[in-house]
């Protein structure tokens, strides 16, 4: 009977099938049944084999009441799955869970939003089960790819595309979760799958719609900022499970920085929030990256902005790489920055305001980077609000071979590049008639020229000392300086204009690099490779590069920060009551002065001279001197320094260079002011009753001659000094006669200080004045009969005289030649004078002989400078007439007759 036959099929059905059917009531909104629930537990827990076909036939009941819509089936099935998910914990739980991911790509793969909310939900807490055994064939490429999708959607509802949005973030932190801990699943970070999950999580961080989020970072400021990084970090530490890493949303924030009230929008749940989430989600990511990730992991980020026009504004950018070096480990931050750098190279044609934001982020990337942290962060006992503490004054060592040189390497490229730009659109200015939109990229250019400087400085700002060392010497080695052999950027090309550009940046950064910079020995800091083409940039004649000179050597040599104190140049009533912090002077100090003394002393004596010196370098000028006296000065040193200002004063009133009479007031207030210091400074009061009864003198008769007076607008100015009114100027004899006694060596002040003048110095100016003369040919061209003179003048003078030629050969003569006995003993006398010479005479007077015979190699080497620049001979046929000789017209090449054997 086929009632019979019906109603026995019941029971020879398999008891999975029947304790899965009990489950579900006949009424979909009675939910699941809880006993019937227990039972099927029980039964999967005795005998889990039937995993496999208990998940098989859920799945195919899933999938019919997919089809049909009846939904409320289709939730309680999924909760069923759920919960033989967390019960079970066996060897035959993988098919299981092949069955149950197949059910969650079904859901995920409905247009239903609710359907793909409750997919995603099972999958995230399937995410959070540690499996005892890794999988070798599971793969999550679907999952992946659907996650990302719905982190895109465009649902006309915004609560429901907010829904599904954060639905589809969760899924990928699911996927992260369950995949970057397991060695199986390193295929998570190929490039195919880190292009869909990054870009995925950074279109929802910068949603423009969720201006709350932006609103709150702008009143949260830095503060905010680093506690949230810093919070990050702690928790990343501490947490060993995945799904214990905390979720710091907008409520945590406001109760740690103490916000008095919750920004407006953000009093729902911050899990619900895509911005937060989001970053949350590429917070994690990142701090389970590992070294061989990061190319892959940061190469989507530069993209992703690349292609949403992210750099201009880049507040988006320095947001995401702040995030991205405060989640990575910290030994992974060179990798980030060299990513940088290569995505700036990829830039080089891009817009200045490009390249600028890429500057921009590469500097917040470094500063994170170069100082290690912010500031360590201690958990207070008993709370979880952390809190700062100081931040550490030595930065951690995170650099190490030659990355740091090759990011200064691209950064100076960079900036030679944006010269060009610059240069570029000025010469097209000329004959453009958009002279508004030039002037824009120009100002543009100035903005990435900054930036790179910034960058330069940040970064060396915050290396140790012996690397900063290094990278001072590199970028030295890169500024152009006329009068070296060599410079490594090539300044033909870009003129005058851009060298003394590229030079003004360069010396800019290195000011900000050497500032803070201690050292314990001056030769350490000042060598000679860094020092001589240091002080070589004096002899551009140009008062700024010269006032960036000396700013370097003020943040080399003060090592006790005194420069605050001796800001301006005056008359200091009381030294005293600046506290000037002062070590006594070490032995390799010593030996520095010593050897580079004189060299210090010629930069000050030939840097006061200079016609185009203004207020400013009066007053860097006056520091340096104050600066050398705290830090290098002995009594060797105080006499040196004295001869030095007496030379200045002498200088200035002999006036063999024509100087201006402001110029020659400026370094007669220099000198005043100096000697004032120094007079406090070696606590000598008949040497402090001498230079104020100069000052006093000076302020009734000729208050023109001290700094106070001098250096104010619309100074009356004397038509000349007066050389004898020997009052109002500093005597050496009576300074003498103050600083006689014991440690002062007063019989070197009545020998007049003599600038030592390099080869360097002299072929330094010549070029310069060639390049002047080159320039203004048109104005400035010495004549060709000066040129011829001057030729012939070398000429006959380099000729022997013919009376020595015409000498009579005598028997005597002959005599004296083959007898070399005498020869012989007059040559060991010459030698014996010159050794003895050598051995006992002062040091002044060696230098003297020795500068005698320099000045003649000096001479000669202008003269053939002076005829290098000669102009080539005019063919108009003009007859021009030189030393009493007649010079005939000049005859064109083309016209010359050349003999028959010279043709071919």
């Amino acid at each position: 009977m086929p009632a019979g036959v019906c109603g026995c099929c019941g029971p020879l059905r398999p008891r999975y099938k029947r304790l899965v059917d009990n489950i579900f009531p006949e009424d979909p909104k009675d939910g699941l049944s809880k006993s019937d629930m227990e039972k099927l537990t029980f039964y999967a827990v005795s005998a889990p084999e039937k995993l496999d076909r208990i998940g098989a036939y859920l799945a195919d009941r899933l999938s019919r009441d997919v089809v049909r819509h009846r939904y409320g089936y289709v939730v309680i099935a999924m909760e069923a799955l759920d919960q033989l998910l967390m019960a079970c914990h066996s060897q035959s739980i993988k098919p299981f869970v092949e069955s149950f991911l197949h059910m969650v790509a079904k859901l995920l793969e409905s247009r239903e939003p609710d359907l793909q909310v409750l997919g995603t939900n099972s999958f995230v807490k399937f995410a959070n089960i540690e499996e005892d055994t890794p999988s070798y064939h599971r793969r999550y490429d679907f999952f992946v790819s659907q996650f990302s999708a719905m982190c895109h959607s465009t649902h006309e509802d915004p609560e429901t595309r907010t829904r599904i949005r954060v639905a589809g973030i969760k899924g990928l932190q699911g996927v992260v979760r369950k995949t970057v801990n397991d060695e199986l699943q390193a295929i998570i970070w190929e490039p195919q799958h880190m292009d869909k999950l990054i870009p995925s999580m950074l279109f929802n961080m910068q949603d423009a719609d969720d201006l709350d989020r932006a609103h709150m970072w702008r009143r949260l400021g830095e503060f905010g900022r680093k506690v949230l990084d810093q919070s990050w970090r702690v928790a990343r530490v501490r947490c060993t499970c995945a799904q214990h890493l905390p979720v710091f949303t907008h409520q945590h924030l406001r109760l740690e920085v103490g916000h008095p009230s919750t920004p407006s929008g953000t009093g729902q749940d911050g899990e619900e929030n895509p911005a937060v989430l989001a970053e949350n989600c590429f917070r994690e990511l990142l701090g389970r990256a590992a070294y061989g990730n990061m190319k892959n992991a940061v190469r989507p980020v530069l993209v992703h902005l690349d292609h949403h026009h992210l750099w201009d504004p880049n507040e988006f950018a320095v947001s995401c790489f702040r995030i991205i070096m405060y989640s990575i480990q910290a030994q992974h931050s060179h990798h980030v920055i060299q990513q940088v750098l290569n995505h700036l190279d990829g830039h080089n044609k891009s817009t200045p305001r490009v390249r600028a934001g890429i500057v921009q982020v590469l500097l917040e990337t470094v500063a994170i980077a170069a100082k290690g942290s912010v500031g360590m962060i201690q958990e207070s006992k008993g709370s979880d609000v952390f809190n700062f503490e100081s931040e550490s004054p030595t930065p951690h060592n995170l650099w190490l071979g030659p990355t740091v040189l090759e990011v200064f390497n691209t950064l100076l490229k960079h900036l030679r590049m944006s010269v060009d730009f610059e240069l570029g659109e000025s010469s097209r200015r000329n004959s453009s008639s958009s002279v508004s939109s030039v002037r824009g990229r120009e100002s543009d250019e100035r903005i990435v020229q900054n930036a790179i400087i910034q960058t330069i400085g940040f970064f060396g700002g915050n290396l140790p000392d012996y690397q900063r060392a290094e990278v001072m010497m590199f970028i030295m080695g890169k500024v152009p300086v006329y009068g070296t052999p060599c410079h490594t950027l090539d300044t033909v090309k870009i003129g005058h204009q851009g060298t003394k550009r590229i030079q003004t940046m360069l010396l800019s950064s290195l000011i900000m690099v050497t500032s803070g910079f201690k050292s314990k020995s001056m030769s350490a800091a000042l060598p000679p490779p860094f020092l001589d083409p240091l002080f070589s940039i004096s002899l551009m004649e140009d008062s700024e590069l010269r006032q960036l000179v000396l700013e370097i050597l003020h943040n080399i040599i003060d090592r006790h920060d005194n420069r605050a104190k001796l800001r301006g140049i005056r008359i200091i009533p009381n030294v005293a009551a600046l506290k000037i912090k002062r070590e006594k002077i070490s032995k390799q100090d010593v030996a520095f002065m010593k050897k580079h003394g004189q060299q210090l002393y010629r930069h000050v004596y030939l840097g006061c001279k200079e016609e185009d010196n203004v207020h400013k370098n009066f007053e860097l000028l006056f520091t340096t001197l104050a600066i050398l006296t705290i830090e290098l000065a002995n009594e060797e040193v105080v006499i040196d320094l004295i001869r030095l200002s007496i030379a200045l004063q002498e200088m200035t009133l002999n006036n063999e260079e024509n100087m201006p009479m402001s110029i020659r007031c400026g370094i007669m207030a220099l000198v005043a002011a100096y000697l004032n210091f120094l007079s406090q400074m070696i606590a000598n009061p008949p040497f402090c009753q001498h230079v104020s009864k100069v000052v006093e003198l000076r302020t009734l008769d000729a208050p023109y001659l001290l700094p106070e007076h001098i250096f104010r607008d619309k100074c009356p100015l004397p038509e000349s000094l007066d050389k004898d009114d020997r009052q109002l100027y500093f005597q050496t004899a009576d300074m003498a006669e103050c600083l006689a006694g014991p440690g002062y060596n007063v019989e070197r002040l009545s020998i007049p200080y003599i600038p030592q003048v390099t080869v360097l110095y002299t072929v330094g100016k010549i070029i310069h004045r060639c390049k002047q003369t080159s320039r203004d040919r048109l104005t400035r061209r010495k004549s060709f009969v000066d040129t011829i003179s001057l030729q012939v003048d070398i000429m006959s003078s380099s000729l022997p005289d013919k009376s020595e030629l015409a000498e009579e050969i005598t028997f005597e003569t002959l005599k004296k030649a083959i007898d070399t006995t005498g020869v012989e003993e007059q040559e060991r006398e010459k030698r014996r004078q010159v050794m003895e010479k050598f051995q006992k005479a002062p040091f002044e007077e060696i230098a003297a002989h020795c500068e005698s015979k320099a000045n003649m190699l000096h001479d000669r080497l202008a003269q053939i400078f002076e005829l290098t620049i000669r102009p080539p001979p005019s063919p108009s046929g003009v007859v021009s007439i030189s030393a009493g000789h007649t010079q005939h017209p000049s005859v064109p090449v083309y016209e010359m007759k050349f003999p028959d054997l010279c043709v071919y």
